[in-house]
């Protein structure tokens, strides 16, 4: 099996950098293949520009980087998405990659009949969302709305046809113990390591 990881924070020492080794051992462990697109060491750029526009409507990339990693995603049995949670909503560059990367005759195509979207990754099995932030679980749920879930689970992915869709949400990161971190990462490592 190949799992491609989709990962963005700049900073090496970060707890999603933690999460990230976790899951990377687990996949090993499961005998995956792991296909890692780091986001900032791959000096990605998220703003989509005129030509990337025009590259989106004619369902023909032109960024070399881009057409790399749609190749890479054509070959995925699992997608994960790891990444902080910056003023409720995904950072800039995994935005950046939704709208440069994850486009027309790769991810999806359009209903021959004119409504809704059909998945064009017949391989891909699962796409797992995790995610870190400083908030309260109960406060980001009812005051904001979970927007992660809104935004890439429903209007992503969901939209674009796919199933067997998971968010894994690590809240109030920087007020847990210790010890409540390292239990997440084994967690983490366990159950990467039976992903079938």
């Amino acid at each position: 099996m190949r799992t491609v990881i989709v990962f963005n924070h700049p900073n090496g020492g970060s707890y999603c950098n933690a999460i990230l080794q976790s899951i990377i051992q687990g996949l090993q462990i499961a005998g995956h293949e792991v296909d890692l697109m780091h986001l900032d060491n791959d000096g990605f750029n998220p703003a989509m520009s005129k030509a990337d526009l025009k590259a989106f409507v004619d369902h023909q990339p032109i960024d070399p980087q881009v057409i790399d990693y749609n190749e890479r995603l054509k070959k995925a049995d699992h997608l994960i998405f790891i990444f902080p949670i910056w003023w409720d909503i995904m950072p800039a560059t995994t935005k950046g990659f939704i709208d440069r990367v994850l486009g027309p005759g790769v991810m999806y195509d359009h209903h021959p009949r004119g409504f809704g979207l059909v998945p064009l990754l017949k391989n891909l099995n699962s796409i797992t969302i995790i995610t870190t932030m400083n908030k309260p679980k109960i406060l980001y749920a009812l005051l904001i709305g979970n927007l992660i879930r809104r935004v890439m689970l429903k209007s992503v992915f969901k939209t674009m046809g796919y199933k067997n869709l998971h968010w894994i949400s690590f809240t109030s990161v920087r007020s847990v113990n210790r010890e409540k971190r390292v239990q997440w990462l084994s967690n983490l490592e366990t159950r990467f390591s039976k992903l079938k």
